[in-house]
């Protein structure tokens, strides 16, 4: 017959009376293994873990020691067996396996808990450099949104006050231009008109003809001073942007976040350092390649400190060298306008002194000539004021061109939304002045932003929302590891006390029991069970770990067997003889010894069912009287199976099965119920 592949086997119980904590009449528990070592377990059919088995019969009293199933020759298992082995089948019999599985199980989850914890702990730990390097940056970016807010705000006011007075400035000028020009343009046509009657009058003298020479001097004159004004303001314009992009230059040079170094030095750096780490490693010596790190940290720390107060100049010399040729070409115009003011002046003496003579003659042909001199002086007249004109219109201009280079450079930093300033509303009665301190404010704040690295900055945002999220959710999940290690640790302590109280209870109550049978068996004496730690067998040197591993005592060891080595000890004392240890005890007396504790631990916390095999064999017939009243007296608390050949015991039963053999040498069961039994006798 070939091998199987599977076997079983099962228990059904009645559970009527609900002492299995599961809705069903019938309870049946069943074990499959199969041939390559894989277990089943099945409650009425449905697979189940093992631990569901364990748990479930721990709470009907029924466990791994046995002492409900006492087979032939092992009456006395309970007083030959370890205290510690002792104690664990007390356990079973008092139903505390189902705290200490939920103990150990706690245990387990606690200590997967403290893993757990520590591993979070860990993450924490890995991601915390990161998170404060982020949060630094992220510091930076919202600086510099703080700043780009502050910049928008100034910036829109700043661009809607220039823009205003520019166009106020703009239309000012036009309005005061266009008569002057008007003016100007009437009095040359009066004055061609009183120089063509000068050249046309027949009776004209040498001072008409002076007259007419010295004003076309002036004419050209003024003309080429006019000329050399407008370059001069053009380049005073130049100037003046070109100083004030210098300061920004410099403002920005000087600014850490700027510093730059040439590609020379760090190759030069670069050689020192591997230098010294090439001769620290060919030395095959600690201490020289120590010394070597500390070279080149001061290597590295001195290069840092160098160029950090090092500014680069290469920008600005070249702003520098253009300011240089614009300020030698305003003073070649300065020392022009000196020579044409001389000019100027000895033709203006010239001319009053002629203007002088003029007036004293009476002579009508010089009517002409005085108008000469009245067109020549409202001319100049109008001249300087179209000049100061000239120079408002080149101020103007710089103005202009410096507001579309800040309109650009506000752009790059703040985008299309700087242009919006044309629909704000303000007050424009402030002083000209304001309006330059809030554009130096402008460029502070310009520079401060460009030394923060600008206003982007997103993705560092979203990184450090992200690994703030991830630090929030494993402090969350640590918080409920903590709580939950703090539950478990509050559940062991809990089941440490419940355990202690009802193993210190269901003792009592089984040494109340336990003396009353061993009396009843041996007619009086004293039976007792005491918790009890023999003493270490095990050195203390023997405790303590390895040199190498520090030489301290491992407590958890301590702890653990001291744990393990609890028991439970038995003590009797025989009536009318000096008897007081299990090992001086008869044959006939250990089995009446043990008939009683198991009958005490049975009696105290009935198990459901009770399995003895032969166990009163070894009574004579009085003993044997007291173990039938015993059994009879156990049955109303379990279910007993009772296995023997005692007549007294057999006495007993409710049902009697026997086997004998049958006709054709074949085994037969029988069966004989005696109350049915009783009733057929009458």
């Amino acid at each position: 017959m070939p091998r199987a592949n599977r076997a079983s086997v099962k228990v059904t119980f009645d559970n009527s009376s609900k002492f299995l904590p599961l809705d069903y009449e019938l309870v049946t528990i069943e074990r499959v293994v199969h041939r390559d070592s894989v277990n089943e377990y099945l409650i009425n059919g449905s697979q189940v873990r093992l631990k569901d088995v364990v748990e479930l019969l721990s709470s009907a009293h029924i466990g791994a020691s046995g002492h409900h199933i006492i087979s032939q020759g092992e009456a006395d298992r309970i007083l030959n067996a370890s205290i510690k082995e002792r104690k664990a089948m007390i356990e079973d019999a008092l139903g505390l396996k189902l705290y200490q599985y939920k103990k150990q199980e706690s245990e387990r989850k606690l200590e997967k808990t403290r893993e757990n914890i520590e591993k979070v702990e860990s993450l924490r730990r890995e991601i915390m450099p990161h998170l404060k390097f982020l949060k630094k940056q992220v510091e930076k970016v919202e600086k510099a949104i703080q700043m780009k807010d502050e910049l928008q705000k100034e910036a829109l006011e700043y661009c809607k006050r220039e823009d205003h007075y520019i166009k106020t400035t703009e239309e000012k000028i036009r309005s005061q231009k266009e008569p002057l020009l008007h003016k100007e343009k009437e009095l040359d046509n009066e004055l061609k008109e009183a120089k063509s009657i000068l050249e046309n009058a027949k009776n004209k003298d040498e001072k008409s003809e002076e007259l007419i020479h010295l004003e076309n001097d002036l004419h050209q004159l003024r003309d080429e001073k006019d000329g050399l004004f407008r370059d001069f303001g053009r380049i005073d314009g130049e100037l003046n942007s070109l100083v004030r992009m210098v300061k920004k230059q410099q403002e920005v040079a000087n600014s850490m976040e700027h510093k730059t170094v040439t590609l020379v030095s760090v190759e030069e750096l670069s050689v020192k350092i591997e230098e010294r780490i090439k001769k620290a490693k060919s030395s095959n010596d600690i201490d020289i390649l120590i010394k070597a790190l500390d070279e080149v940290y001061s290597l590295i720390s001195d290069f840092v400190d160098y160029n950090k107060d090092k500014v680069e100049m290469s920008l600005i010399a070249d702003v520098e060298r253009d300011i240089d040729n614009l300020q030698k070409s305003k003073k070649g115009l300065e020392e022009k306008l000196e020579e044409l003011k001389k000019k100027e002046s000895h033709l203006s003496q010239r001319y009053n002194n002629l203007k002088i003579e003029i007036e004293k003659e009476k002579d009508s042909n010089r009517d002409a000539e005085k108008a000469v001199f009245r067109i020549m002086a409202e001319s100049q007249e109008v001249r300087s004021q179209i000049h100061t004109i000239h120079a408002e219109e080149e101020t103007l201009k710089v103005v202009r061109e410096d507001f579309k280079r800040e309109i650009t450079e506000l752009g790059m930093l703040l985008g299309t939304h700087v242009l919006q300033f044309q629909n704000l509303e303000f007050d424009f009665s402030e002083p000209r002045h304001e309006q330059e301190d809030r554009r130096r404010r402008i460029e502070k704040i310009k520079i401060r932003l460009e030394d923060s690295g600008g206003v982007g900055g997103a993705e560092t945002l979203k990184e450090y929302t992200d690994a703030t999220e991830r630090d929030a959710f494993l402090a969350k999940e640590l918080l409920d590891l903590e709580n939950s290690a703090n539950s478990l640790m509050e559940l062991i302590k809990d089941l440490d006390f419940r355990l202690s109280t009802e193993f210190k209870t269901g003792l009592d109550k089984i040494n109340h029991q336990f003396k009353e049978y061993f009396a009843l068996m041996f007619g009086g004496g004293e039976a007792h069970l005491s918790v009890t730690i023999p003493p270490k067998k095990k050195k203390d040197t023997d405790l303590l770990l390895d040199d190498e591993e520090g030489a301290y005592p491992d407590v958890e060891s301590l702890t653990s067997e001291g744990d393990s080595l609890e028991g439970i000890d038995i003590e009797v004392n025989l009536p009318k003889k000096k008897v007081k240890g299990l090992m001086m005890l008869s044959g006939g007396e250990r089995a009446l010894t043990s008939i009683a504790l198991l009958f005490a631990i049975s009696q105290v916390n009935p198990p459901p069912f009770i399995i003895l095999d032969e166990t009163d064999a070894a009574l004579d017939e009085a003993n044997s009287k007291k173990y039938a009243d015993m059994i009879e007296n156990l049955s109303r608390y379990s279910q007993l199976i009772v296995i023997t050949h005692n007549r007294e015991t057999m006495s007993r039963a409710g049902l009697l099965y026997g086997v004998t053999m049958g006709m054709g040498g074949g085994s037969k069961l029988l069966s004989v119920a005696f109350e049915e039994a009783l009733a057929v006798a009458k």
